[in-house]
């Protein structure tokens, strides 16, 4: 008898064990734990695969409860119902985003809560605990939409089956054409460049012309102010290009080089120059520049080329005109230098001689005419060299 009544005591002792233990499993599940637990419901509109009783909730990326249920709704199957127990300082209002989200790229699924601005908390359900409304795409792992985008894609390609055919094989075709004619592409290329006006090119050497030096023995500077004139010239020659002339009379500008400025002023400033370094009147300065001088050289440029035959030609035609507007003298000054080739290094050297020659002969020529105005016969110039 003893025996017996000590089985029945381990036994109700075993019993009782195991019911508290029941028991504690249901209280730590269902209770909050160790903490003052609030429950909520979430309402999904799909799929919620991959979620589990205990996957954990966080709010804002800080975990603050788990899944406690999960069942489908009886009213409408493609809606599942889930219960989450959150710590109760969560601040969860009306208007606070419900989604799934998945940690780390292969992660497991979580319920995320991310805050609002409403200071409004929920109102109690018929169920007995606030519910909130998960976004409609929530339930969508990226699997899933992944497989949506591949479908549409399938869709578009196989809705432009045709068009893709016909393209790829008009691409083939132009292959094979450029493959036949790879020969005639760098034509091709250069014809669309003249077409379109191509890339820009580089610009061209810049060459310019020497102060022609006079030789003058003047005893005494004369009083006389001179002015000169900006050149005239036929507009093929009023640019800054090197012209050639053909034997029939055709004009050509050299492509690998040009003058600095405008031919008409490189001439009217290095004949300026050279006037002033022979000091021979007592001003000189261009015309519209101060007051008007009591000459004035009027300078018109006839040739300034390389001709048919290399041949670097220069000619100016010179007026001296006085302050009443009469020309005192006339001369036609010219000189020829022969280039080494039609380029526009021996073009712009022979060039730059022929003009040295005219210019130094047309400074000895002014101060000479106006000296034989201005002085006396005993002081006037010398003839400079080449008169």
């Amino acid at each position: 008898m003893e025996i017996r009544a000590r089985y029945v005591q381990v036994g109700a002792f075993a019993l009782a064990v195991l019911v508290a233990g029941f028991t504690f499993v249901y209280w730590l599940n269902n209770a909050g734990a160790l903490r003052n637990r609030a429950v909520f419901g979430i309402r999904f509109e799909s799929s919620v695969s991959g979620l589990l009783k205990g996957s954990a909730v966080l709010f804002n990326g800080i975990r603050v409860g788990e899944v406690t249920r999960l069942e489908l709704d009886a009213a409408n199957p493609r809606q599942v119902l889930a219960t989450i127990a959150v710590d109760r300082a969560t601040p969860v209002r009306t208007d606070t985003f419900v989604t799934i989200d998945f940690q780390g790229l292969t992660g497991s699924p979580v319920i995320a809560l991310v805050g609002g601005t409403s200071k409004q908390p929920l109102s109690t359900t018929k169920s007995g605990f606030p519910l909130l409304v998960a976004d409609a795409e929530a339930g969508r792992s990226m699997s899933l939409a992944a497989r949506d985008v591949l479908k549409r894609l399938d869709g578009i390609l196989t809705e432009n089956a045709k068009p893709l055919h016909a393209m790829i094989t008009n691409l083939d075709t132009f292959a094979g054409a450029l493959a036949r004619n790879s020969d005639k592409l760098d034509g091709i290329v250069a014809g669309l460049e003249r077409m379109t006006g191509g890339a820009a090119k580089a610009r061209a050497p810049i060459y310019d012309l020497a102060v022609p030096r006079p030789s003058l023995a003047v005893e005494k500077t004369l009083s006389a102010q001179l002015a000169i004139a900006e050149p005239t010239a036929l507009s093929v020659l009023d640019s800054d290009r090197i012209q050639s002339i053909s034997a029939t009379g055709a004009y050509a500008a050299l492509t690998d080089g040009q003058w600095s400025d405008l031919l008409p002023k490189v001439v009217q400033v290095k004949l300026l120059r050279s006037f002033e370094d022979a000091s021979a009147f007592a001003g000189v300065s261009r015309s519209l520049e101060g007051p008007p001088g009591d000459f004035q050289l009027i300078i018109d440029i006839r040739k300034f080329h390389l001709g048919s035959n290399l041949s670097a030609e220069v000619e100016l035609g010179s007026r001296l005109v006085d302050s009443k507007g009469r020309v005192i003298a006339t001369r036609v000054l010219r000189s020829s230098i022969s280039a080494d080739a039609l380029l526009a290094p021996a073009a712009t050297s022979a060039l730059d001689q022929a003009f040295g020659q005219v210019g130094a002969e047309l400074v000895a020529w002014t101060a000479r005419s106006i000296a034989e105005l201005t002085l006396p016969k005993a002081v006037v110039p010398k003839r400079a060299i080449g008169d």
